[in-house]
């Protein structure tokens, strides 16, 4: 899972990502707000944390201009302003959860977790698939109730398929959603990571459908 975050404080932004790295997303850091537009507007991201404070363009203005070109990714606000009516605007501007500061970033962590569950249509913390479990809060895989171990790059691919269970997904969309804006993109880094995880996970999980992408059933 992708995440960007936009955030212009560089001990905030330092203490957020190494938290969202170790509960398995990769994360782009930004925190000029022109830039950040635009990599929300050109790049796939499963989540934004979007500070509203931010130099060259707020906030909130990002956030209205990413919603009326329908750009649908969830977006958790931060903000050192506890109006409510600021809070309000944000809602009503299209961001689906608020932070104030100070906060502690395991919560910042959960409502992430759960925005990115909610919006792909997985309320609960476990995901299954026949015999594939993930737990999100825990960041552990197992099946038939055995954990597997996995790289973090080996979780993000299994946690993506497993959050679009039943979906067949091309090389690109794992692509763009695995890796960092500024790595270089292998045509064969996902067919590799893919046949990793396949000597884990057993070889009937991830099914190929040839000339479309990968897939792990709903049920598997």
């Amino acid at each position: 899972m992708r995440i960007l975050l936009a955030e212009d404080d560089d001990r905030i932004a330092g203490n957020v990502a190494a938290a969202l790295e170790l509960a398995g997303f990769a994360v782009d850091r930004q925190s000029d707000g022109e830039e950040i537009w635009f990599r929300g507007e050109t790049e796939t991201y499963d989540a934004v944390v979007l500070d509203l404070g931010l130099p060259s363009l707020d906030g909130l203005t990002i956030l209205k201009r990413w919603r009326r070109a329908g750009r649908a990714m969830p977006v958790l606000i931060l903000t050192a302003r506890g109006n409510w009516d600021e809070r309000v605007e944000g809602i009503d501007g299209g961001a689906d959860d608020y932070l104030t500061k100070p906060f502690r970033v395991e919560e910042l962590v959960a409502r992430l977790r759960a925005l990115i569950r909610r919006a792909t249509g997985n309320p609960a913390p476990v995901i299954e698939a026949g015999e594939i479990a993930l737990d999100t809060r825990q960041m552990r895989v197992s099946r038939l109730g055995q954990p597997i171990a996995l790289t973090p790059q080996e979780y993000r691919l299994v946690s993506y398929l497993m959050h679009h269970r039943g979906r067949v997904i091309d090389q690109l969309e794992l692509t763009e959603h695995l890796y960092l804006q500024d790595f270089e993109r292998d045509s064969n880094a996902v067919e590799v990571l893919v046949g990793r995880v396949r000597r884990k996970l057993g070889a009937d999980v991830i099914r190929t459908r040839r000339g479309f992408g990968y897939v792990i059933e709903a049920e598997t």
